[in-house]
């Protein structure tokens, strides 16, 4: 599935190292789920360990008639100090309300509407959301929208990942990162998805 990518990130030999170590590439993408429903499970997700947001994510999820996924107005017409009954905090609830305002007002894009948006144009639309930040974005355009050429140098997996692969003994800075990724266009997300498995390994 990931073939051209894979030929063309091994031209970088210790790349091509960590690739052999690792395996076939699992990179998938959730096709199925919107750019607005992924902005209010990665905010949810925001600075906590998976199983404890997982569960603040499915109490918030249970508030709503469907126990699916909340329309926009949905968000909107449940109180605060239900979100906050959940386990969300203020910041987070203040968020998520906020993308639900930006979403019904058109500035988070549907799935069929992002495909005619750059990268570029994506964070720079989502970011006026508050408490979404280019990291944020980054995930949505790698896992929710399936773009190939996403590099997040300030995410502590790659960066660990990248430290662990090129033998660097402190962890790089975003900017040390940028000029590497160079050579990896337009793969950047796959090498991403494998400096991620390297730094799971290490733990």
């Amino acid at each position: 599935m990931h073939e051209r990518a894979i030929e063309h990130l091994s031209r970088d030999r210790k790349l091509a190292r960590l690739i052999e170590r690792i395996g076939p590439c699992g990179f998938r993408v959730d096709r199925k789920r919107e750019p607005f429903a992924a902005l209010v499970r990665s905010v949810t997700f925001q600075q906590l360990h998976g199983v404890a947001a997982e569960t603040i994510f499915n109490r918030f999820i249970a508030l709503f008639p469907a126990n699916g996924s909340p329309t926009p107005q949905q968000i909107l017409d449940v109180p605060v100090e239900k979100m906050r009954g959940a386990g969300l905090s203020g910041a987070k609830t203040t968020a998520i309300k906020d993308i639900a305002a930006k979403a019904r007002e058109g500035v988070v894009p549907t799935r069929a509407e992002a495909t005619g948006l750059t990268d570029a144009e994506l964070v720079e639309r989502l970011t006026t959301i508050r408490g979404v930040g280019p990291w944020t974005v980054e995930m949505l355009l790698i896992f929710t929208l399936g773009r190939k050429d996403v590099f997040p140098v300030t995410d502590f997996g790659v960066r660990k990942g990248f430290a662990l692969a090129y033998g660097f003994k402190e962890m790089p800075t975003p900017k040390d990162l940028l000029p590497h990724g160079e050579s990896w266009r337009p793969f950047r997300s796959i090498a991403s998805w494998y400096f991620w498995r390297a730094a799971d390994a290490s733990k």
